[in-house]
């Protein structure tokens, strides 16, 4: 049975905001800016800028800042794309990666123009990835135009009723014969109990939208957006509602409206959920969401028992160290490590959902001696990541006692949406200290005292790397000056960061 659940979703001209409440906790935030909207979904007519074949991948031009990257395993090859398995990367025999079919020179050229679909949004200094198998989703179908196979939703109970479903899609999206390729369609969950009639509206809507993607891109010059994906406010609906959801409230009424609408045509069955909240207290304020979003940008969650969690999000992957900190209620030490990682596998699998991490998770769990410990947290923290929606993988505890898993990383985390590196450190998190910083100032300027031959050297830096050099520093400063036979000046200034400095000759 599918959780209980409110969405609350907070609209403004510049941003729409969307939480997912269950049980009283905030579990999902979605976020979209006007200016910002992320690309997943959109289809735009392309031209191949550079083939790799050494990467046996492609750099499009879609019109972006970035070019994006198109692999050989997304290319849509006569009705198939040139690999052996639907997770993206071709497999041999034993599941080692392979080589694929078709090389990539082989299927596509520089200044070639594709019809491509966006399916991952630019994360970082990566561009956005494509294929060229087009898909476009429905409320109850996903359309494949290039495709002829009828898929069913793995979420879709039983054997024979997915087999009764594949039939009957396969006489409903029948065309007359000499009427061209009928396209293939996948059910999504939501289709199990859909009726013969709701099916075709969805069918005969998904190929209208597509019939009016291909002429557009007969008519419009590579770089050019043909199909763009439902806003946020529409794909809540289409997405997020399920027939556990209780209330869809939403604070702006031009979008109630529109989402009526919207809804009445698409996704009848959530139209009565639907609320327009006439509140004087802001929306999110009802379960102090603005709050939670604000904990959730922090490195550390404090667990109810004292313990807590440090997240730090990188690059190339995400850790999560799991402390103790001031939790010592349980009998003994190995009672209170195991309560302290139970509690923080329930919290860790609201955190990724939270911040939407992706990719590939450390958790560093408090060391367990036991091995029904190490089993039960375990189990606990599979059990929490089930009421997640994205595809994870958890691969159990490592011979170092850390837990592997991956999330699958379709939008940009929370915390890079919304922050930007500290202009101070870089996004280091750390600066030089005083002490360090005067030292490189008294290399470069005996580097420069051999070089030129000013009248002075003044030191225009920040003001506690002054006051060292004035202090506990002044008897290496005066050194200097001996030795090289000029005078240095410090002058203080507020900079950027307190490792900038300027060394002027005077």
């Amino acid at each position: 049975m599918a959780d209980m659940q409110d969405i609350l979703i907070n609209w403004a001209p510049q941003e729409t905001r969307v939480a997912v409440v269950e049980s009283g906790a905030v579990q999902e935030l979605h976020i979209e800016r006007t200016l910002e909207r992320g690309l997943v979904g959109n289809i735009y007519a392309g031209r191949v800028a550079r083939v790799l074949p050494g990467m046996q991948s492609a750099f499009i031009d879609i019109g972006l800042e970035r070019a994006a990257f198109l692999h050989v395993a997304d290319v849509q090859v006569n009705g198939a794309t040139p690999r052996n398995t639907a997770n993206g990367a071709p497999r041999g025999e034993h599941g080692a990666a392979s080589a694929p079919a078709t090389p990539i020179e082989r299927l596509v050229f520089e200044g070639q123009t594709l019809t491509v679909q966006v399916i991952k949004d630019p994360i970082g200094t990566k561009g956005a990835r494509l294929s060229t198998q087009v898909s476009i989703a429905g409320r109850l179908l996903v359309f494949l135009p290039q495709d002829d196979r009828i898929g069913i939703s793995q979420k879709i109970g039983s054997s024979e009723l997915r087999e009764q479903l594949r039939t009957r899609m396969t006489a409903l999206a029948a065309l007359p014969e000499g009427a061209g390729p009928a396209g293939g369609f996948i059910l999504r969950t939501n289709a199990e109990e859909a009726t013969d009639a709701e099916l075709a509206d969805d069918i005969s809507y998904l190929r209208k939208t597509w019939a009016a993607v291909r002429e557009r891109s007969f008519k419009s010059a590579p770089g050019t957006l043909l199909h763009q994906d439902l806003s946020l406010v529409e794909r809540v609906l289409r997405d997020l509602a399920h027939d556990g959801t209780q209330a869809i409230r939403i604070d702006s009424l031009m979008q109630f409206d529109l989402l009526k609408k919207f809804g009445s045509e698409f996704t009848p069955t959530s139209v009565d959920r639907l609320e327009h909240y006439k509140g004087e207290r802001p929306i999110f304020d009802l379960f102090n969401i603005d709050e939670e979003i604000e904990r959730a940008l922090a490195r550390r969650v404090d667990l109810k028992s004292g313990g807590y969690l440090i997240i730090d999000q990188t690059e190339a992957l995400t850790t999560v160290d799991v402390n103790t900190g001031g939790f010592v209620g349980a009998r003994n030490f190995d009672d209170t490590i195991f309560k302290t990682n139970l509690e923080a596998a329930q919290a860790m699998a609201r955190q990724l959902r939270l911040r939407n991490l992706g990719g590939i998770i450390i958790i560093d769990f408090i060391d367990m001696s036991r091995e029904e410990h190490q089993a039960a947290v375990l189990s606990e923290l599979r059990k929490q990541l089930a009421r997640d929606r994205t595809k994870i993988t958890v691969s159990g505890f490592t011979q170092l006692g850390l837990v592997e898993m991956t999330r699958k990383r379709t939008r940009e985390s929370l915390a890079h949406m919304l922050c930007e590196p500290c202009p101070t450190c870089g996004g280091k998190g750390e600066v030089k200290t005083a002490r360090s910083v005067c030292y490189n100032i008294l290399r470069e300027i005996l580097r420069e005292a051999r070089q030129f031959n000013p009248k002075e050297f003044r030191v225009v830096a920040a003001a506690s790397v002054v006051e060292m050099l004035l202090d506990e520093e002044s008897q290496h400063l005066a050194g200097l000056s001996d030795f090289i036979g000029k005078p240095i000046s410090l002058q203080a200034e507020a900079t950027g960061s307190p490792e900038q400095y300027d060394i002027v000759l005077m």
